[in-house]
């Protein structure tokens, strides 16, 4: 009876430290990851809507100067200075 009694309480606070000391820190750990990840993807998103909306989200509407095209073929000649 005692002896069944020890057995019992042994494994008792071996589940309860296997729950309190590894579940739990893991459990807590995984959902502070991914919340950290979904406010990054966020922050990743807010920084994507904002470089395609340019200056036009804040109020001011100018036009970008349109660039020449540029065509590179493979072996041009490339100017250059040595610099010494």
């Amino acid at each position: 009876m005692i002896l069944r009694f020890i057995l019992f309480a042994l494994a008792f606070y071996f589940i309860y430290k296997l729950v309190f000391d590894l579940v739990l820190p893991i459990f807590r750990a995984t959902g502070q990851i991914r919340k950290q990840f979904g406010d990054m993807q966020q922050h990743m998103q807010d920084q994507m809507n904002a470089t395609q909306n340019g200056p036009a989200s804040n109020g001011s509407a100018q036009p970008k100067p349109a660039e020449p095209a540029k065509s590179s073929r493979a072996g041009d000649y490339i100017d250059f200075e040595e610099v010494k």
